[in-house]
């Protein structure tokens, strides 16, 4: 016990003994470039200003704290607090509250250096950008709108789409070193408490000490750290975090990120967009059903092509054969070498395309991808044959809404070639029933992530692989366990009234 209080050393964030107000705004004009002191000698008498002139506003520190004290006499802090035209103001004691409040961009007005008290008024520089379009989940159909990077901001992007009493917002401080602001929104008369509770206590008992968006955030609280699939439903879309809490869902924010996290999820709901509900129910469902077609696709196509060649020749019809004898009767390479190659090509050129520049990720993408194909094919590294399979699975990749659920599948693909080349169509089954098993395991926030498929349950099939008539769509999902299912009566879901009636 001794040798450990002897090596005991202090951590980041850690508490510093107490410090008197003097002491304090001394220790941060001597460390803070940053850190001003400003004297204003007025007609009552003299008042030192100490603020971080980084986290402030300068033109609203003159106008409505230095003038005013100018104009108008004043002998006490709270003479002060009437005068200046700022919101908030407070009279303070300890210093670790006046330097939490500094550090977010409140001057501290202080009369005398041994005064015990002091003011603290808040004229905070606010930098954020505009609300602009989606970039990420961009659709033709529906609102323009997506996060910023200010919490107070999405919060009203939200609170715009749901006028109601009985949205609460839970606030929090999150890391020892960044105090990064959470927000956890629900909705008290639907959503499930027990989801409620595990989300806040998830998250309230986290010990980092640092939290850099929403995203990171969430992968310290899922279920399962050790998984590749994403177990939260992250979006830029104020209007998708709004029919989430509508269905009884939990949504976290962080400060600083231009996302919200929606929670419990399950795998469907990765392969649905909100534009599907602002299309025909029979457009909605055919997209659907292509996006699911499109990712099996992606996933299977190379390693069911290696397959093939490697040992199920029997299975490529006659017609077909003499087109992948020619095309392969120069490749010095077994088809995992070649399909492998066009996989990591097709990978760099995707990682390049997405770091470069805009204007110049696009013409890497499309005049790499053109050229570098043409030339393996020219010099007998690849068959024309694979690049279309390949050039196909990666473009039935992007089909996916949600960004992560993309990033899995590039990444998936290579387990199944490996099964491929090993075992044939037996390794993909194999992969294939690992992944399957892998599915039934997961949980997000404790609820299983295969439904409806596992357990089964059919009243969600209505908006599942196919979205079904809003007249369908009267009950709320059951994953999310919400305190009322019904959204509206079925028979009146079901009435039409003409106008004369």
């Amino acid at each position: 016990m001794f040798l450990q209080r002897f090596f005991k050393r202090k951590q980041p964030g850690e508490q510093r003994p107490p410090e008197s107000i003097k002491e304090g705004l001394k220790r941060h004009e001597l460390q803070s470039n940053d850190f001003k002191k400003q004297p204003v000698y007025t007609s009552s008498g003299f008042i030192s200003l100490y603020y971080f002139e980084t986290l402030t506003a300068e033109e609203k520190i003159q106008n409505n704290i230095i003038l005013p004290l100018k104009e108008k006499n004043w002998s006490t802090y709270e003479d002060i607090s009437n005068i200046v035209s700022v919101e908030e103001t407070s009279i303070n004691v300890k210093f670790t509250d006046i330097e939490k409040a500094l550090l977010e961009g409140s001057v501290f007005i202080h009369k005398e250096e041994n005064d015990a008290i002091g003011l603290l008024a808040g004229v905070p520089n606010i930098q954020e950008r505009d609300v602009g379009p989606p970039e990420v989940e961009f659709s033709v159909a529906g609102p323009q709108e997506a996060f910023v990077e200010t919490l107070d901001t999405n919060i009203h992007l939200i609170r715009k789409r749901l006028p109601v009493s009985t949205l609460y917002i839970k606030k929090m401080e999150i890391g020892s070193l960044t105090k990064t602001s959470v927000a956890v929104l629900y909705i008290k008369d639907v959503a499930d408490e027990d989801n409620v509770n595990t989300v806040i206590q998830r998250i309230s008992e986290l010990e980092t000490d640092q939290v850099l968006d929403s995203n990171s955030l969430a992968q310290m609280i899922q279920d399962h750290t050790y998984s590749i699939f994403p177990q939260f439903i992250n979006t830029e879309r104020p209007d998708r975090v709004a029919a989430a809490l509508t269905e009884g869902k939990v949504v976290f924010m962080a400060n600083g990120s231009p996302e919200g996290i929606t929670t419990p999820a399950t795998l469907i709901e990765f392969f649905s967009s909100l534009e599907d509900y602002y299309l025909p129910w029979q457009i909605a469902s055919f997209v659907r059903l292509l996006r699911f077609a499109a990712v099996s696709f992606s996933v299977l196509a190379t390693p069911v092509y290696v397959a093939v060649l490697t040992f199920h020749y029997e299975l490529i019809p006659k017609e077909l054969l003499t087109t992948l004898v020619l095309s392969r009767s120069n490749i010095p390479f077994p088809p995992i070498i070649e399909a492998i190659f066009l996989e990591l090509t097709i990978e760099l050129l995707r990682e390049a395309g997405a770091r470069l520049p805009t204007k110049v990720g696009q013409t890497i993408g499309i005049v790499g991808g053109i050229v570098i194909g043409q030339a393996s094919v020219e010099a007998g590294l690849t068959s024309n044959i694979l690049l279309i399979v390949v050039a196909l699975a990666a473009l039935a990749s992007f089909t996916t809404p949600v960004y992560q659920m993309g990033n899995t599948i590039r990444v998936i693909r290579f387990p199944f070639l490996l099964g491929a080349v090993l075992m044939g169509g037996i390794g993909i089954v194999v992969c294939l029933m690992f992944t399957i098993a892998h599915l039934i395991k997961l949980n997000s926030l404790g609820r299983p992530y295969l439904a409806p498929l596992y357990p089964l349950r059919l009243n969600d099939w209505k908006d599942a692989f196919l979205r079904l008539p809003f007249n369908k769509l009267t009950t709320r999902p059951q994953q999310s366990r919400t305190k009322e299912r019904q959204r509206i009566p079925f028979q009146k879901a079901m009435q039409k009234k003409d106008i004369d009636e």
